[in-house]
């Protein structure tokens, strides 16, 4: 193959050291290549002594694999003063009964000198710090629900039926009642007295709820439950209000998420983190739904078609949009996204009608972003307008089913 980088480099990177491979012509024969390994440890004094000797043999591309954490040290080092690029480590891998660490270097460096691999994206760095942020409120939050289904499964072994009758039994009635029975209070009236607003019309149901054999030892792990619950609910704001100072540059962008149904705060904040914002460096919209894992795959052997499963892509995208999609999945009667869920769903089912309007919303966000305008819903009535005949044959199988048969007649113009 055609060598289109003269001076290649390429770092086989582990937890505590790395192989250093580098390329270059061999000045003693015409059309060869000499190379030299170094091993180094992954310090930052060791990281910056590797990255003297890789600015000394005037090295015009550095390549390394993107495994786990461990080549963000490096990367961010080089960065500044080399052509650096992260390849994924699914394309990378090299020939079966090679797999050494300076084999993986040699070959890291010999596909690279060629231009065979595709640069990941790495964010710059406002957006790294901004994706630390939205990414470990979204684990806390994570975390506070199971803490909070730990609660409810206590409650459930002292035969405390609360959440049967509270849609959310950390909400001001739910805490209330907690408090007093962790206190002692054992008054299954006093303890359904404490109901607020909607939930006073349910205090019977509540009493029989609220009746069980709550002891000293759930007390106990309730209250270490609830002080869990509070710190991370505190940390969690705590990140919320970080994110809104780190966010401010985005703001634009953030104002344009908001217009798409289903798309929150929250929401619109992991889309600006995960993708940097920026779909420049997207070419196109199907580029970043396929970046983000949201198109399917292909499988054809032999002129057969079969199932292509869609690859994973970024899992924290791919969360913030299956919430945004859940939501918008609500919206039957009255926007675009819910009409297009409910007429997917009967076919492909409820999973892959969902990831259709995960890639609906990546679609429109691109688009959105590149030219700087705010989301223009085709309305619920889309699909019925698009196709009528296909909406009347709906109704008259519906009809049909009632035991009915329909008749469809114009309406003349008035």
């Amino acid at each position: 193959m055609d060598v289109l980088h003269q001076r290649c480099a390429a770092l086989d990177i582990g937890k505590r050291d790395l192989k250093a491979c580098v390329r270059t012509p061999n000045p003693g024969r015409r059309r060869s290549r000499k190379q030299e390994i170094r091993t180094f440890v992954t310090t930052t004094n060791a990281l910056l002594e590797m990255r003297d000797w890789l600015v000394a043999e005037k090295v015009t591309l550095g390549v390394m694999e993107a495994t786990g954490d461990y080549w963000r040290g490096a990367f961010y080092l080089l960065e500044d003063c080399l052509n650096v690029i992260l390849v994924n480590a699914a394309h990378a891998k090299g020939l079966p009964g090679r797999k050494t660490d300076v084999a993986d270097s040699q070959w890291l460096c010999q596909m690279g000198e060629c231009g065979l691999f595709k640069a990941s994206f790495v964010p710059p760095e406002p957006i790294r710090h901004l994706r630390d942020l939205t990414r470990y409120r979204a684990s806390l939050t994570m975390e506070r629900s199971r803490e909070v289904q730990r609660l409810e499964k206590e409650l459930e072994d002292a035969g405390i039926k609360l959440s049967s009758v509270a849609t959310d039994i950390m909400g001001v009635s739910g805490r209330a009642m907690l408090a007093a029975l962790i206190d002692g209070e054992r008054d299954v009236h006093v303890l359904a007295g404490m109901a607020k607003a909607r939930m006073r019309p349910n205090i019977p149901a509540l009493v029989e709820a609220l009746t069980g054999n709550f002891g000293e030892h759930h007390a106990f792990l309730c209250r270490i439950h609830l002080e869990r619950i509070d710190h991370l609910t505190e940390a969690v704001a705590e990140l919320s209000a970080r994110i809104e100072e780190e966010i401010l540059p985005f703001s634009r962008q953030l104002e344009l998420l908001a217009t798409i149904p289903g798309v929150g705060r929250a929401t619109a904040e992991v889309i600006v983190a995960e993708t940097g914002g920026d779909m420049a460096r997207f070419r196109t919209a199907g580029h970043l739904a396929s970046w983000a894992g949201l198109c399917p795959g292909h499988h054809e052997s032999a002129g057969k078609h079969r199932s292509g499963r869609r690859r994973h892509g970024n899992r924290w995208l791919g969360a913030a949009l299956g919430t945004a999609a859940m939501a918008a999945s609500r919206t039957r009667n009255t926007t675009y996204l819910g009409a297009r869920y409910h007429r997917l769903m009967p076919r492909l089912g409820k999973k892959k009608a969902l990831v259709a309007l995960e890639h609906s919303i990546l679609i429109a966000v691109w688009h959105m972003i590149t030219d700087d305008v705010n989301y223009h819903d085709l309305g619920g009535d889309y699909f019925t307008h698009l196709d009528p005949e296909r909406a009347m044959r709906r109704l008259a199988r519906q009809a049909n089913a009632l035991g009915y048969t329909v008749r469809f007649d114009p309406i003349e113009a008035a």
